[in-house]
């Protein structure tokens, strides 16, 4: 789960990670309000969106004025913030991060993720952060510094101070840094985070260290555990339809295919859009109804793949392992004759009873197309898209 800019500040407040004085704001008056209660006479007004690259998509402004505070919150709340990690539909922004401003010296990052391939964190640090990063790793990955963590210990200070005399910092910071190393780390650890970063970690005129930015993304697995972060929880930053499924205990992934796929086991998921991609398909979605997957759960994964205007067709892959295929094939019939699917259905139906489910399906009278193994389901679903493209065209 990520959560905005200025939650992620709050949580490196509570851990003792230098930032510098802050508030949210939901109108232009607040906005306004938030510049004078902080006080001076430079501010940052930052859009408060899941994307990085604000700033180079117009989301962050600079005031020297209240009357400056003001125009630029106007301008940016309301705006769809477009950026290269939005997507060209972009973002709608609703909440600004009102922010004393500093004089940048020099632009540090600094962030901790997990290396599946290690299985455990690994620090990364660089001395040329900023809003090129991205750029940074790509043509010169000898910039990014790197550094594994056992996680039976934690980061230690030592580690810290040995990156902070590789990014080039005088002896009084690289004690701040590895402070600050250490309890981002904290923070990552404690609060079952899959990612921190502070890009820029930035080295202030009067040389100080401060965290400019803070992204934080949780392990949802871990959520439970942490009421005070799910509370964070934005659900206008999220696919609706991937929040209805939540809601629903069913797992759903958005894609930009057109054929909607609706399976009982993440691995089998995979493996049927993997064969629909096979075949020349493209899949719309990934959505495990789970392998209890009830009358009530096949509807509403019906509903939640055809609110998807571009699926043309939808796969049903089902194997009755803990439910019977009969159970199954009764709760497809009930599905589809609530639902009203107008679109090509294929079902595939494997394990316990699948002859009598596939003869309910059968004799059902309804407009669907049963298949015998996965390749035959995936050939028929990719070539009644084919077909229903050709007679739309």
């Amino acid at each position: 789960m990520l959560i905005h800019e200025y939650q992620a500040k709050q949580l490196f407040r509570q851990y003792g990670i230098p930032v510098a004085p802050s508030k949210p704001a939901f109108t232009v008056e607040e906005a306004a309000a938030a510049a004078e209660e902080l006080g001076g006479s430079f501010w940052a007004v930052k859009a408060q969106v899941h994307a990085g690259g604000r700033g180079k998509g117009g989301g962050i402004k600079l005031a020297h004025t209240i009357k400056e505070v003001r125009e630029h919150a106007k301008n940016i709340l309301g705006m769809t913030l477009v950026t290269h990690q939005t997507g060209p539909e972009g973002k709608l922004v609703k909440r600004l991060l009102i922010e004393s401003a500093a004089d940048i010296a020099k632009e540090l990052y600094l962030g901790i993720v997990i290396d599946r391939k290690q299985g455990r964190p690994v620090i990364m640090a660089s001395a040329e952060g900023g809003v090129d990063i991205e750029e940074v790793a790509a043509t010169k990955p000898e910039a990014i510094l790197k550094v594994s963590v056992d996680p039976a210990v934690g980061v230690q200070a030592y580690q810290g101070r040995q990156l902070a005399f590789q990014l080039g910092l005088d002896k009084k910071q690289v004690n701040t840094f590895a402070k600050i190393l250490v309890a981002l780390y904290k923070l990552f650890d404690e609060k079952d985070c899959s990612m921190v970063e502070i890009n820029p970690l930035i080295i202030t005129a009067e040389h100080e260290l401060r965290a400019l930015d803070a992204k934080v993304n949780i392990d949802g697995s871990g959520l439970y555990r942490h009421p005070d972060v799910a509370e964070m929880r934005d659900l206008d930053e999220e696919d609706p339809i991937e929040v209805r499924a939540g809601e629903h205990g069913l797992s759903y992934v958005n894609l930009t295919g057109n054929i909607g796929c609706m399976v009982n086991g993440a691995g089998l998921a995979m493996s049927t859009m993997d064969i629909i991609k096979y075949y020349g398909g493209e899949p719309a979605n990934f959505l495990d109804v789970g392998g209890s997957a009830t009358a009530e759960a096949v509807t509403e994964a019906f509903k939640l793949i055809l609110a998807d205007e571009r699926v043309e067709a939808v796969l049903v892959n089902i194997f009755g392992g803990i439910m019977k295929c009969d159970t199954i094939a009764a709760g497809i019939i009930e599905a589809v004759k609530e639902v009203e699917v107008k679109v090509p259905l294929v079902v595939r139906l494997e394990g316990t009873n699948v002859k009598l489910g596939k003869k309910m399906l059968d004799d059902s009278g309804l407009a669907l197309t049963t298949a015998d193994s996965m390749a035959d389901a995936a050939e028929k679903v990719v070539a009644a898209t084919k077909k229903r493209s050709t007679h739309h065209s």
